[in-house]
């Protein structure tokens, strides 16, 4: 209520203010807010095609420049998320009269408790949000859940708000559906009698209801992974196919009304290479135009099906990838990350599922696995969920609720890393089972082998002798984390390459699959942050 408020009293002030005159009203958000300002102007003609409108922010060296856009009903929009506190000055520009030249200044205060504005990659492989606080993504797969009735979607947001989950792959365009059946409540473009849709003219309701749900998503600490384009439109609608011009003017307006929410990511396709009529010159030029038009520099990836996108471009921050097989063993899921020399995603690893399709029939336990020998390897992997109840649908199509085994699992694993530094492989082409940071924490999985005991080893790499560490015994499964009686393991050098226990000691184990150990140096500062980024530079 209070952003509304004060969104209405800046399109007032600005509204009555002469054109290059300061607004009236003292305007205040906070760092990584959602600043709005709302001006009247032209409603003739096609005000999406028609007019060009902008604004830029300055603040001592730094200018920010922002594209408005059009929302119906004779209001132009720009918005902005300030990286920076202070007093940020602002003019618009527009090829409108009544539109151009407003000025005003915006004074931004120091974020409140809980915001840490949006994430970023951080020390080459991992993430952080903006005030240095790590991030580790947690992420799930919920597709077409934007497109649902009212009921369905409120439901999936109270199964995110009790899930481990943090991130959210979700598609802008609806997917295929049975023409005269299940179609969806809105379309991005409006639509002639005949049913064809008008490429030229958004529909600003469908992009309202839109991001209500991103700011919901927020809301819950959620990132929304945006998927800009996909190829399951099947012909029902022809959004896969849209001429050149059509998608970068989609790409333009979705970006100006997105980029100043701050837990937005940008997916340009899902599969990428499944839609055949756009060529990697295309992707590159959409790519080009999302990096111009986005000031907060939200993260950039493209998923494949099978051929991989060029992920050394640098609009490129993260790989997103599907590729199952590369999470099945230890040892693999650091490949793609030692090539790209950027943080990996296996957003799409298979789904635990019971469906007819091979890559929707994991069983819990090996999603769980997955997940496992993923972080391991220093990468993250997302989960999805295929489990059709009597409908036929599933949450990582539609929504709902989540009827699987593997979300509670993967809930204890985000509770380990939450409390744990940033994991990567120590050393990854010998000791793949062994994942930490060096010298302070490790974590050793076991995943379906089933000792009874764990001679005590680990990688030279930042040990010494004499350091001492605290061990856990954590069944993955049924959720336990159970100290090793006795005192702390004293570390002794044990010939070239690796520190074993001393006297020998060997850890108890039960015998089962799924089971890991954690190793916290004892007297390490223990600390998850990641230093801070300066926002402004």
């Amino acid at each position: 209520m209070h952003l509304f408020i004060l969104i209405v009293l800046i399109a007032c002030s600005l509204a009555a203010a002469p054109a290059s005159q300061p607004a009236s009203v003292p305007l205040k958000v906070e760092q990584w807010g959602r600043f709005e300002v709302a001006l009247p102007g032209p409603r003739e003609g096609n005000p999406f095609l028609d007019v060009e409108l902008s604004a830029t922010f300055t603040w001592n060296e730094i200018a920010r420049t922002v594209r408005g856009f059009y929302d119906g009903d004779g209001v132009y929009r720009i918005r902005f998320m300030p990286p920076a506190v202070g007093v940020w000055r602002f003019v618009t520009r527009s090829n409108r009269a009544e539109l151009n030249g407003r000025a005003g200044e915006l004074t931004v205060t120091a974020p409140s408790p809980g915001n840490h504005g949006p994430v970023r990659v951080a020390g080459r492989y991992h993430f952080a949000y903006a005030d240095g606080t790590a991030f580790v993504p947690i992420g799930t797969t919920c597709y077409a859940w934007v497109h649902q009735p009212e009921a369905l979607e409120q439901r999936t947001l109270a199964t995110l708000k009790a899930s481990p989950f943090n991130k959210v792959r979700m598609c802008v365009f609806p997917t295929a559906y049975k023409k005269g059946g299940d179609e969806p409540p809105r379309f991005p473009f409006e639509r002639s009698a005949d049913g064809a849709f008008d490429h030229a003219r958004f529909n600003v309701a469908f992009f309202r209801h839109l991001e209500q749900r991103i700011a919901q998503l927020g809301e819950l600490g959620v990132e929304a992974d945006v998927i800009l384009f996909h190829p399951y439109d099947k012909g029902t609608m022809g959004f896969d196919r849209m001429p050149a011009g059509d998608d970068d003017r989609y790409v333009h307006y979705l970006v100006a009304r997105l980029s100043a929410y701050r837990n937005v990511w940008w997916s340009m396709a899902n599969e990428f290479d499944l839609m055949h009529e756009k060529h990697d010159v295309d992707f590159d030029r959409l790519f080009q135009i999302l990096q111009a038009d986005d000031p907060a520099d939200h993260l950039r990836s493209i998923h494949f099906s099978a051929r991989m996108y060029d992920s050394s471009k640098p609009w490129i921050t993260h790989l997103s990838v599907q590729n199952g097989a590369a999470v099945d063993d230890f040892g693999r899921a650091s490949l793609y990350r030692d090539v790209a020399g950027k943080p990996v995603i296996y957003d799409e690893a298979r789904y635990e599922g019971n469906i007819e399709r091979r890559w929707g029939q994991l069983s819990a336990e090996q999603m769980v696995e997955h997940c496992w020998l993923g972080t391991i390897g220093g990468t993250f992997v997302g989960h999805g969920e295929v489990l059709r109840d009597q409908s036929g649908e599933s949450w990582t199509s539609r929504g709902g609720e989540l009827r699987g085994q593997s979300a509670a699992r993967i809930a204890f694993l985000k509770s380990i890393l939450t409390e744990a530094p940033p994991v990567s492989p120590i050393d990854r082409f010998y000791e793949t089972h062994v994942g930490g940071r060096a010298g302070e924490f490790y974590l050793v999985y076991f995943g379906s082998e089933r000792p009874a005991e764990w001679a005590f080893q680990l990688p030279r790499i930042g040990l010494e002798e004499g350091m001492t560490f605290r061990v856990d015994v954590l069944d993955t499964w049924n959720m336990t984390s159970t100290p090793v009686e006795g005192p702390a393991v004293r570390l002794v050098k044990q010939g070239m390459y690796a520190f074993a226990a001393e006297g020998e000691r060997k850890i108890a184990l039960p015998g089962r699959p799924w089971m890991a150990l954690r190793f916290v140096r004892v007297g390490a500062a223990p600390t998850t942050a990641v230093a801070p980024v300066n926002e402004a530079e």
